[in-house]
């Protein structure tokens, strides 16, 4: 690996949540490992089923875990964006894969193999040790994602989802207004857990607002800070 490019894996790996207690020498070793992949949109990382034995951190682009029922429908179950990383249980043990991981716009990862992080675990616990406290915060942040979807109303769960995606955007150096996202209707309501018709409904609120914009597959985001108004 050029020594530029093992610098920009390493930058990149610093900005991911579950790499966060890592030191940058531990960071340098797993980006020796790391290996590129690009995939087009539509195509799938892994598929629901497959063996797993890689872990996956975006670079550029998104994309978005999927489930499929026997009837057809497939539900969407998260997006990923720059510095985010999927298929993190592979770290550990070689699993199924619970998902489809698909890319919704050309997008680019490196790829962590399993027993090659799993054999620096091993010459350095100190690693596994920092994994484990950074995983066990992640789950933590889900369950209280979770625990306040519970108590929110459709309204309330659908604008946090867009806030959401309108601030992965941002980060990625778009907006602050009139942010452009890429997702469909179906995707903010599986998202939000809620049915799309009432995701739908308000949407359509918040488009007579001002706030939003509609498209096909995506929408604008004019005033971000107003989604904040429908969350309680």
């Amino acid at each position: 690996m050029g020594a530029t490019r093992a610098a920009d894996v390493v930058e990149l790996l610093g900005r991911v949540p579950v790499f966060s207690t890592l030191e940058h020498s531990d960071l340098e070793q797993i980006a020796q490992l790391a290996v590129p992949r690009r995939f087009e949109p539509g195509e799938a990382v892994f598929r629901e089923g497959d063996q797993s034995d890689t872990c996956y951190v975006v670079r550029e682009g998104r994309a978005r875990a999927v489930r499929s029922h026997g009837d057809g429908r497939t539900i969407t179950l998260a997006r990923f964006g720059p510095g985010d990383i999927f298929g993190e249980l592979a770290m550990f043990e070689d699993e199924r894969r619970s998902a489809t991981v698909e890319a919704i716009e050309p997008t680019s990862v490196v790829g962590v193999l399993g027993p090659d992080m799993r054999r620096l675990m091993n010459e350095h616990p100190q690693i596994a040790a920092r994994l484990v406290i950074a995983l066990g915060r992640r789950l933590r942040e889900t369950n209280e994602r979770l625990s306040r979807q519970s108590f929110q109303t459709v309204q309330s769960r659908v604008a946090t989802i867009l806030g959401e995606l309108v601030a992965q955007e941002v980060a990625d150096g778009r907006g602050p207004a009139d942010v452009l996202v890429t997702a469909t209707q179906a995707d903010l309501a599986q998202l939000a857990g809620s049915s799309r018709e009432s995701a739908s409904r308000f949407l359509a609120v918040l488009e007579r607002a001002g706030v939003i914009s509609q498209g096909r597959g995506r929408l604008t985001v004019h005033d971000p800070r107003a989604l904040e108004q429908y969350v309680f």
